[in-house]
Formats: C-alpha cells, sequence, structure tokens
C-alpha cells in the first residue's frame, strides 16, 4: 500500500539527512533616484532578493535582476519568511493573502492546485517553476511541494511579450531552493489534525573549501488522513540541487526533484437538485489517485564581459498518475448504486531559455536590453475506463486522447532609464504546432494538425520620485496555446488576451515597508473553462473582460511586527460563451476580498522569543455557475500561529523552535459552487511542528 511505503522511506530519509553532510553582477553608470539602502539578506541567490515579508528585487516580470519597483505592472511576493510563518500545506492555502487571487473555488480537494488571478484560471496555464512554464495535461498537473520553496511570486495580467503561453490572469513563478554558500541543516517533524505526519530534512552549503561546489538535499516525507474517511495525503519528496561556479563570472545550478504521492481520486459530495447534500460521492474501497513526477534542469549564467551577459535555463519534466474514483448513480437504493471510472495519463515536456543579455548607454539614457528565445514542448497520453464498481482490482483501460505541442517564441525588451523616467518596451513572436490525436467512430485514431502564430507585446512607462513612489501605466497581451479537447472533440483554440493597468508603487522611507495600487481591465478572446450547466462538466470557450483595482501592503518591521494586508476588488463579465451566460459575471468570481496577517515576535522581557500570527480572510458573494442561477453567500476565514524559539530560554537550544498553525479556526463549513457544481468547505486544521536548525 502507498501508506506502507510512505512510513517505510521515513526512518531512511531523516537518517541520510541526519548524517549527510559537506567535507568542507556588475553595474552601469546612471543618473537613476536610489530609493534606499537596506541591509538584504537574500536566502540562497539573488534571483528574489527578500527581507522578511518584503521582496526588494527580483527578475519576476522582467527577465532581468530589476527592483520590483520598477516593473510597470502588479506583483505580489509570498517569502520564504511568510512561508515559515504560515506553514501552508498546498499552493492554495500559500497564495491565500495574494490580492485578486481566488482560491478554495472547488472547496476541500488536495488532488490539485486550482486558483484564479483576476478572475482568471491559471491552473493549466499559469504556473512557471523557476521562470519557465510547467505545462500540465487534463488530469497530469505537477504537484507543488510548499518545503522546497524559498519564494512564490505573482506577476498580474498578460505577460507573453516576455514568457510566451501565459494565462490573461497573470502567471505565478515558484522559485526553487537553491544551494547556500553557508553550511545551513534543518531537521523538522510535523503532527496535526486527522493523523498527519510529516518530516522533512533541508540540508545545504558548499561541498569544497574554495566554495566552488555547492549543494542542497531537501525531503518531504507524509502520511496523513484527511478529514474524508478513506482520502489519504500522503507523500515523498526528494530535490537534490548543485551549484558550480568556477569563478565570480560563470554559474551553473542543477535543480532535480521526485515525487510519489498519492491523494483519493475524489473528494466530492453529491448533488441533488442544484444542491448539495452530506452523501460523500466516493467509495473508499476504489479511492487511490496516484502520481509519480520528476524534472531536472539546470540554469547557466555567464558574464561575457562588463556589458554583456548570457544565460540558458532548461528543464525536462516527466509525470505519470493513476485515477480511480466513484460516483453515485441511484441514490434510492441501500446501499446507494455507485458506478467507477479510471483516468491514467502519462505527460512528458521540454523548456528551454536562452538569453543575451546587454547594459548600455545612448547619451543620457541607459539600457538593459534582452533578447531571448525559447522552446516548449509537451506530449501527453490520456486513457481512461469506466464501468461498475469493481469488487477487487481496477478497470481496465482504453485510449481516449492524446496531444503533442510544440511553441517557439523570439522575444526583445528593452528597460529604458533617462533621469527618473523608466521605461519598458517589448515584443515577442510566436510559433505553435499541435497535434490532436481521438478515437473515431471505427475504434481507430484520427488526428488534426493545429498550426498557430502571434505577435505579443507590452509597453510601461514608470517615475521614480525622490521621495519613494513610482506611479506607472502599462499595456500588455497574451497568446495561449491550450492543451485538451473542447466540448466540440476538437483541440481547443488558443487564448488571446490584453490589458491596460495603472497604478503606483511606495516604498516608505526609512521603513522595511511596501505600499501598491493599482486599477486594470483585461479583455480575453476564446478562454478555455469548464461548465457544467447541462449537468456534465466540460469544457468551452468564451471571451470575457475583468476589470478592477488591488491595493497591497507588505511590512517587516524592526521591532519584530511582519504584516500583510490587501483588497480586490474584481467585476468580471462574460462576452461570448454559452447560451444564457452572456453578461452575466463568472462562476466563483467575487467582486469582494479582503485579507490581512500580522505577525509579532516578543524582542526582550520574561517573554522574548514568543511570537504569535493571526490572519483574517474574507471572500464576498460570487455566483455558483455561469448562468448566475446560483449564488454563493460571503465569508470570513480566521488563521493563527504561535512559536516559541527556545534560545531566548537557554543559549545551548540556538535554532530549537516549536510552532503551531491553525487554518479556518473557527471551523467555518460553508458550501462553494463553482461551473454549477457544489462543494464543501475544507473543516479546521491544526498543525504543530518542531524545527532545529544547525
Amino acid at each position: 500500500m502507498p501508506q506502507t511505503r510512505a512510513a517505510r522511506t521515513f526512518t531512511a530519509a531523516l537518517l541520510a539527512a541526519t548524517f549527510l553532510s559537506p567535507a568542507g553582477s556588475a553595474s552601469f553608470a546612471q543618473d537613476a533616484v536610489v530609493l534606499e539602502t537596506l541591509n538584504v539578506e537574500a536566502a540562497s541567490n539573488d534571483i528574489l532578493v527578500q527581507d522578511g515579508y518584503v521582496a526588494r528585487s527580483g527578475r519576476i516580470g522582467s527577465k532581468t535582476d530589476t527592483p520590483l519597483m520598477e516593473v510597470p505592472q502588479a506583483i505580489s511576493t509570498v517569502t520564504e519568511k511568510q512561508l515559515d510563518d504560515q506553514n501552508p500545506r498546498t499552493l492554495n492555502e500559500a497564495l491565500g493573502y495574494v490580492p485578486g487571487a481566488r482560491v478554495g473555488s472547488y472547496g476541500f480537494d488536495p488532488r490539485f492546485d486550482a486558483f484564479f488571478i483576476r478572475g482568471f484560471p491559471l491552473t493549466y496555464n499559469g504556473i512557471f517553476r523557476d521562470g519557465l512554464r510547467q505545462f500540465a495535461s487534463p488530469t497530469g498537473l505537477f504537484k507543488t511541494e510548499i518545503y522546497g520553496l524559498e519564494g512564490i511570486t505573482v506577476l498580474k495580467g498578460p505577460a507573453s511579450a516576455l514568457y510566451g503561453a501565459t494565462s490573461a490572469g497573470g502567471l505565478v513563478d515558484l522559485m526553487t531552493k537553491r544551494p547556500t554558500d553557508y553550511p545551513f541543516r534543518e531537521l523538522e517533524v510535523q503532527y496535526g489534525s486527522h493523523d498527519r505526519k510529516q518530516g522533512n530534512f533541508d540540508l545545504s552549503g558548499p561541498l569544497t573549501d574554495d566554495g566552488t561546489l555547492l549543494y542542497r538535499l531537501t525531503g518531504v516525507v507524509r502520511d496523513s488522513g484527511t478529514e474524508i474517511d478513506g482520502f489519504p495525503d500522503d507523500r515523498f519528496y526528494i530535490a537534490p540541487a548543485f551549484t558550480w561556479r568556477p569563478n565570480e563570472d560563470t554559474k551553473l545550478t542543477v535543480l532535480g526533484e521526485y515525487m510519489d504521492a498519492t491523494t483519493g481520486g475524489t473528494a466530492a459530495y453529491h448533488n441533488l437538485g442544484g444542491r448539495i447534500t452530506g452523501i460523500y460521492e466516493g467509495d473508499p474501497r476504489y479511492n487511490d489517485f496516484n502520481q509519480q513526477q520528476g524534472r531536472i534542469g539546470y540554469e547557466f549564467e555567464h558574464r561575457v564581459s562588463d556589458w554583456l551577459l548570457v544565460r540558458q535555463n532548461a528543464r525536462y519534466l516527466t509525470l505519470h498518475n493513476d485515477l480511480e474514483y466513484a460516483y453515485i448513480t441511484d441514490i434510492t437504493t441501500t446501499p446507494f448504486t455507485r458506478a467507477a471510472g479510471r483516468n491514467a495519463e502519462q505527460i512528458d515536456s521540454f523548456v528551454i531559455d536562452n538569453q543575451v543579455q546587454a547594459e548600455f548607454s545612448t547619451g543620457a539614457v541607459d539600457h538593459t536590453v534582452l533578447v531571448g528565445a525559447d522552446y516548449g514542448w509537451i506530449g501527453y497520453d490520456q486513457r481512461q475506463g469506466f464501468g461498475a464498481l469493481p469488487a477487487a482490482g481496477t478497470l481496465p483501460l482504453a485510449f481516449s486522447s492524446a496531444q503533442d505541442i510544440a511553441q517557439f517564441g523570439l522575444y526583445a525588451q528593452d528597460q529604458a532609464r533617462f533621469g527618473n523616467w523608466r521605461l519598458t518596451v517589448g515584443g515577442r513572436y510566436d510559433w505553435l504546432t499541435g497535434d490532436t490525436t481521438l478515437p473515431d467512430a471505427t475504434g481507430g485514431r484520427v488526428t488534426t494538425r493545429q498550426r498557430d502564430q502571434a505577435f505579443s507585446w507590452r509597453v510601461g512607462l514608470g517615475y521614480v520620485t525622490e521621495f519613494g513612489l513610482v506611479p506607472y501605466a502599462s499595456y500588455t497581451t497574451s497568446f495561449t496555446p491550450n492543451v485538451g479537447t473542447v466540448v466540440s472533440g476538437g483541440p481547443a483554440k488558443p487564448t488571446i488576451g490584453k490589458q491596460i493597468e495603472g497604478g503606483a508603487k511606495y516604498a516608505l522611507p526609512g521603513t522595511n515597508a511596501v505600499l501598491t495600487a493599482s486599477v486594470f481591465q483585461i479583455e480575453q478572446e476564446d478562454g478555455v473553462v469548464f461548465d457544467a450547466s447541462t449537468g456534465v462538466n466540460r469544457q468551452v470557450q468564451l471571451d470575457m473582460r475583468s476589470r478592477g483595482f488591488e491595493l497591497e501592503a507588505n511590512a517587516s518591521l524592526t521591532e519584530g511586527l511582519s504584516l500583510i494586508a490587501s483588497y480586490a476588488y474584481v467585476e468580471t463579465e462574460i462576452l461570448r460563451g454559452a447560451a444564457g451566460t452572456i453578461g452575466n459575471e463568472l462562476t466563483s468570481t467575487p467582486n469582494h476580498q479582503f485579507s490581512v496577517w500580522a505577525g509579532y515576535t516578543l524582542q526582550s522581557g520574561p517573554a522574548e522569543g514568543l511570537g504569535f500570527g493571526a490572519g483574517v480572510r474574507y471572500v464576498g458573494r460570487s455566483f455558483g455557475d455561469d448562468l448566475n442561477t446560483i449564488e454563493n453567500a460571503d465569508r470570513v476565514y480566521l488563521d493563527a500561529a504561535l512559536h516559541y524559539d527556545f534560545a531566548a530560554l537557554n543559549p545551548k537550544m540556538n535554532g530549537v523552535r516549536a510552532q503551531v498553525n491553525a487554518t479556518n479556526l473557527l471551523d467555518h463549513r460553508g458550501v462553494t459552487c463553482t461551473s454549477g457544481y457544489c462543494y464543501r468547505d475544507e473543516g479546521r486544521t491544526i498543525i504543530g511542528s518542531l524545527r532545529y536548525r544547525f
């Protein structure tokens, strides 16, 4: 059984973590205004420079090392400090305090990370890993282990001018833990609700005396139940990483991962007459969702001269899953009559991004010019089986669909600085080739070829004031090929998006605090969404518009106080879609969302080392289907944390920390309907942890 395998691996992994130990950019002159000088402690690299809950600079939205204040689009971050304090279990939970992010649309369901940004789904086309797109197939979605991350960045709105295939709502970039140039070791055990048992280890540092070779090894072993009987959430995760720095101008980092995960096959409750019942759809005897995934990639960077830099980032990914599930066909019988389904998918994908960056001046204007070429490919094979619920064994599989999609893009960007002005101009051309294979009526197979090409571009202008305020305006577009087929049976058309945005970013002088505000309008053509208004959950394409505004504050102060606060107003309208939906709001997209999280650690006195945090998340009313006949009530969730650093009690216990995190502390168990089907929210969960860093 998968649970037994995870438990058997637990001891070996922790033993390996305990005994494994090592043997032992130029800038150009400019007249730019410097906002302020801060002593920032980076995690393991300079790709995202963080200070507590505040991220100062990174490559998100520019692919160059740029202050986030100067990127002319709204950007939200989830820093490593925030991940430590909140201890989220999933990517959905980690994004819970990001303005404009809608998580929980499908209630409790740890099988997938499914979420929306500014009203647009990012599940298939908006998740990136280390700056490279993470492809997915209908149920072949790469699972995210939060413990393996040292930060998350969210770029709002279309971004195809740099990144190619992206959602019109933006993208979420997951930053993998990388080797540190100093010794770092962490062991952690967790226990929580539903008999959740988890062990983590994170080891890093130099492998050679001169520091030219660094390593990191991160691992997780979990054996856990959930609030649904017979629905596990087990996992084995291992992620090795190595960095080679032969000199100050050259760096190569290799990032790997393997995960074996098992959850339940369905988390759905039976719907009857448009309402949810308390009857669980699944059957514990046939309810396993097994997934094995792996990735290997590298990041290469070499500075040719003071003004010229080249990079190449690449990754290969493979995934195999086997989903077994049951569902009720007749609720009037005793016991209920159930049928069963099975879905298995194999996906392989490869992405590579080549960049040349040049820094030079033309008179009074300083330029950072980026030219690149990238290539992405995914191939997947899907097999399905349906029938009566088997008394033993499993259902046989038959071919269902397959796709082979390749996308090649050329792009260029100029970040120009003249005085206090910041002008960003970029463009990209993409070529797409896709083959979709489906079964035909004779039992054979038929393949349809799809060819598309498109130009995407953006322009943004900002002004850096001497007192820390940066107002900006931008126009961006997107082009997204869609993996999978729509209800007509053919391949889905590419999705086109465009956004106009204006806003301001403000770094409070003399403090580690940043305030941002933005107003936006996004229009999208041929978006792919799921619709269940006819009683069958299916993919359809629609045109829609989203507009609204966002406010956000991030701060980490020297007095031990950290704060995140945000508000988002999002108004969506379907411009073209299924009959009866035109002019309506998009399903499960609330107009109002508000969140605030505050953490404080006592700096002195008898309780020194004691820290606590609390957060409130408000989700406004929304519609449960695109016909707008079902309404989801608004709701409030309360989260909390309590931790203690034992070094304040005894210096010999330096590095020992105990922590307790509670999610949905008040145990609010509401119902959320999305695309015409209703789901139950997850109840209260509490996780305690004991961590040792040395």
